[in-house]
């Protein structure tokens, strides 16, 4: 059977198969320690989760404005002016089906065949395949402790050229958690200005920051495309729902693909995201990630007594990027082994880096302290065993 040439630019997301696996193992009675998957263990906000109750009793399952519902547009809207000082006109916002869906809206409007997309490497695999399957080449552009694992605005200088059309960044990031300041965004986004190319800013995992303030493009890079999602700060993983900020000019083309490619974004879940940005929520979103503050310091704690600490600690998101080449340089075969040998669960550095993955894991807090500690001497004795060898 032959199938679209397009496909074969999609890799595995490998997570998936080892979670798979994990939940397996879980079947078979073992106590198995998730910190492979992007998802913590909180469930949606009672608020958001109220409301679309409400949503459903009252009948609001109709289609929406492919742009999505007026009133969630303009909360987004107050919330870039509340929380980052950034005036976004409510016509400039697209909520979607997921960021996923935003990214695809985006990737289809900005570039085609033969264009060239600037992205850090290691970065989220689906930002290269949406890309990739828009018929753009992507250079994933190796990035480190000396650009605090971004995509700066002299890795951009060096590596653009004159095919090139867009720069991918995603601050918070993930895999590293790392994050862009402001002096740092806007240069980028000058270096993409000066040579006229566009800048895509993925923007998910902006609200769980821990050490530097919160930003967002839309405040000093007005022209900028951003994406962001319900999923990660407020909780809503499940309901699949994002959004993207356009400049007014491209708002028209993208609202001529979303009627096409997806209609709408899904009806009740724009009416619970509603309720997201209430006070009663933000408390509770607040809180959450305080949690998180504190999983990330325990985590760090305990793999500094392994050796295994970051030199530079994630800023952001719930992700540890972790260097393991004392151990291995094959980091599927080192995830496959840990769950199997501790039911440990994190995910293989493939799934991110072009280079480099191959001797990097991703570790996620995404669980309590106690099961952090547990996974911590689970990987303790799995690395001493190594050692051992």
């Amino acid at each position: 059977m032959s199938w679209s040439s397009r496909v074969d630019a999609v890799a595995p997301f490998r997570v998936m198969g080892l979670l798979e696996a994990a939940q397996a193992r879980e079947a078979a009675g073992h106590d198995v320690i998730h910190l492979e998957i992007g998802e913590p263990d909180f469930a949606s906000p009672e608020p958001v989760q109220a409301a679309g109750r409400r949503a459903l009793a009252e009948g609001r399952t109709r289609y929406t404005p492919a742009a999505g519902l007026p009133a969630l547009r303009e909360a987004i809207a107050e919330h870039y002016a509340r929380d980052y000082g950034a005036a976004v006109d409510p016509a400039r916002i697209l909520v979607t089906p997921g960021a996923s869906g935003a990214l695809l809206l985006a990737s289809q409007l900005l570039v085609e065949g033969g264009d060239r997309v600037l992205m850090a490497d290691p970065t989220y695999p689906c930002n290269r395949h949406f890309m990739a399957l828009a018929g753009a080449e992507v250079e994933a552009v190796p990035v480190g402790p000396d650009s605090r694992w971004q995509l700066d605005a002299s890795l951009v200088a060096r590596h653009w050229r004159d095919d090139t059309r867009l720069a991918m960044l995603a601050t918070p990031s993930n895999p590293t958690g790392h994050m862009l300041d402001a002096p740092g965004l806007t240069a980028v986004a000058e270096a993409v200005r000066s040579r006229g190319g566009h800048l895509l800013v993925d923007e998910i995992y902006q609200g769980l920051c821990y050490d530097l303030p919160p930003l967002s493009a839309t405040a000093v890079a007005p022209e900028a495309f951003v994406v962001n999602s319900f999923s990660k700060y407020f909780g809503m993983t499940g309901w699949r729902l994002g959004w993207l900020v356009a400049p007014e000019a491209a708002v028209e083309p993208l609202t001529r693909l979303a009627q096409n490619v997806f209609l709408a974004a899904p009806t009740p879940a724009q009416h619970a995201a509603l309720a997201a940005f209430s006070p009663e929520c933000r408390e509770i979103l607040e809180a959450r990630r305080a949690e998180l503050a504190r999983r990330r310091e325990a985590l760090l704690g305990g793999l500094e007594r392994l050796g295994l600490a970051p030199d530079q600690p994630p800023q952001g998101a719930f992700y540890l990027w972790l260097d393991v080449s004392r151990y291995t340089r094959d980091s599927e075969t080192f995830c496959r082994r840990l769950l199997e040998e501790e039911n440990l669960a994190i995910t293989p550095g493939t799934d991110f880096a072009v280079t480099g993955g191959e001797h990097h894991v991703r570790i996620a807090f995404t669980t309590g302290e106690a099961r952090l500690e547990e996974a911590v001497a689970r990987l303790g004795r799995f690395l001493a065993r190594r050692e051992g060898a």
